[in-house]
């Protein structure tokens, strides 16, 4: 019997599904992808049906095994990556779930966040987590879906409740809920998990009220968590891998040792570096996280998150109706030599890190009457930009005492935007280094079930498989890209006032 060749990851992100069947090598062989709905039921809600989660999720599966031509039994496993924080409940009985589930980027739950700050709850959070008390994680969610649906605190202590982030949700439909499980990585953002001994902390969970039986087990991000119905494919697949997408795309990214960063241009924009065992504390408003781990050894990042990146392009087109698609915003963004003074920046949901400022709203600057549309698609692109530079400026502030970040590495689908890239490049100073495979959120997912399925001996074998596509050098001097970072935090002090 010939070994199987091909690994199978599920990306399951905040506006589509996709599902990518790579060989062994890391290429691509098939790709299908599907967009879901997503429901903004008041200002500041946003939600998802968990069903259309599954069903797009699962139609995209079994659409890139037919493009790739490739059946259940040439599929060593299934790496599972996912939205984070993305909070969902479910009955453990029939499967179906308690009411929509909350998206990460929802906000409200603030006011039991303010609640817990003015509590005191921040320090011990902070100690065990390395989270702050921001309504961007899964803790108040779960709390907030318990307090909110008629009978479901009862439910949850009688055991009759499933609580998990999306990964635990697919992995619960794909095995027919013989697995109630998530990996470190996800269960490090719900404000309810200790980094540091890996296992659900009492004292957080008492804090916010949360039953114990809800919750799922937690493992190595590189596990064998189960088997795949055999309806689902044609036959039983191991689910080999699963870790949050911002870690998996670490994984993807061979970001494998301490020191190594990298920033994926998704919905959101997210900047971890890895730190290795050692949990460093940040003291410029980052985030202490778990990395993707192979073993019970736990292993860590420094995390910034950016709330909206390339969804500022979506609200360009959904929203202000400015272009036709996502695709042809750099087309005009290049019709003018710069933004002509125009700001732009994008707290539609608040301000995440550095800042942490949930109030804050999003707010165009500088305009004049010479503005025009090209300049305020320059200022959208250049505001993703903007704000990972304050994540690396912060991270860099927090390594003060190291040799710091010497390049970038990038994925996502923004990044194949290529004067997003250089004026990224611009601001920080340091060569950004766009990689061959720019999927290395799926590309992680399937590398950790690649190791736990045995088609890959170990991490050097992984590292040897990464190479660079292209390096964006900074062309700016120094001095202008300072004033530049100085009238971007002009104008984000404009938006809480």
């Amino acid at each position: 019997m010939t070994r199987p060749r091909y690994l199978l990851a599920l990306d399951q992100g905040t506006s589509s599904s996709r599902s990518i069947v790579f060989d062994s090598r890391g290429g691509i062989v098939a790709v299908a992808q599907q967009e879901f709905r997503q429901i903004f039921p008041q200002p500041g809600w946003v939600e998802h049906d968990p069903r259309e989660i599954w069903s797009s999720q699962l139609a995209t599966a079994q659409q890139a095994l037919r493009r790739a031509g490739v059946g259940a039994a040439e599929i060593a496993g299934i790496g599972i990556t996912n939205q984070r924080e993305t909070t969902l409940v479910w009955n453990r009985s029939s499967g179906e779930p308690l009411c929509n589930a909350i998206v990460w980027q929802d906000r409200r739950t603030e006011p039991l966040c303010a609640e817990l700050r003015e509590r005191g709850c921040e320090a011990m959070l902070r100690e065990k987590s390395g989270l702050v008390i921001d309504a961007y994680f899964s803790g108040t969610k779960l709390k907030w879906i318990l307090d909110h649906t008629p009978g479901a605190r009862d439910a949850a202590q009688r055991g009759e409740l499933a609580f998990g982030t999306v990964d635990s949700w697919l992995t619960w439909q794909l095995t027919g809920g013989a697995v109630h499980a998530t990996d470190v990585s996800n269960a490090s953002r719900t404000m309810l998990f200790d980094i540091h001994r890996n296992r659900w902390d009492e004292d957080l969970l008492a804090m916010l009220e949360i039953p114990r039986e809800v919750l799922p087990e937690v493992h190595a991000s590189s596990h064998v968590f189960g088997h795949t119905r055999t309806e689902l494919f044609g036959a039983p697949i191991a689910i080999g891998g699963i870790a949050g997408d911002q870690q998996s795309a670490l994984f993807g990214q061979a970001c494998f040792s301490s020191g190594l960063a990298k920033n994926t241009y998704g919905t959101g924009c997210f900047l971890l570096m890895h730190t290795g065992e050692h949990a460093r504390v940040s003291a410029n408003g980052l985030i202490t996280t778990s990395a993707a781990q192979i073993s019970s050894t736990p292993t860590f990042a420094l995390e910034g998150s950016v709330f909206i990146g390339g969804a500022v392009v979506q609200w360009l087109r959904d929203g202000l109706q400015a272009i036709k698609g996502s695709e042809v915003v750099q087309g005009l963004a290049e019709t003018v030599p710069d933004s002509g003074g125009v700001m732009f920046v994008p707290a539609f949901t608040g301000l995440g890190a550095p800042y942490w400022k949930p109030d804050a709203r999003g707010a165009i600057l500088g305009l004049s009457r010479g503005t025009s549309v090209a300049h305020i698609a320059r200022a959208a692109l250049e505001s993703i930009a903007f704000q990972s530079a304050a994540l690396f400026q912060a991270m860099s502030r927090d390594l003060a005492d190291s040799d710091g970040i010497s390049e970038l590495r990038v994925d996502g689908g923004a990044c194949v935007n290529d004067l997003l890239m250089q004026f990224q490049a611009d601001l920080l100073g340091i060569p950004v280094v766009r990689p061959q495979v720019i999927e290395t959120t799926a590309l992680g997912a399937a590398y950790l079930a690649g190791l736990s399925c045995g088609v890959y001996a170990g991490l050097d074998e992984l590292a040897a498989q990464w190479q660079a596509e292209r390096i964006f050098h900074p062309t700016l001097s120094r001095s202008r890209a300072t004033e530049l970072m100085q009238d971007w935090e002009h104008a984000v002090a404009q938006t809480t006032l």
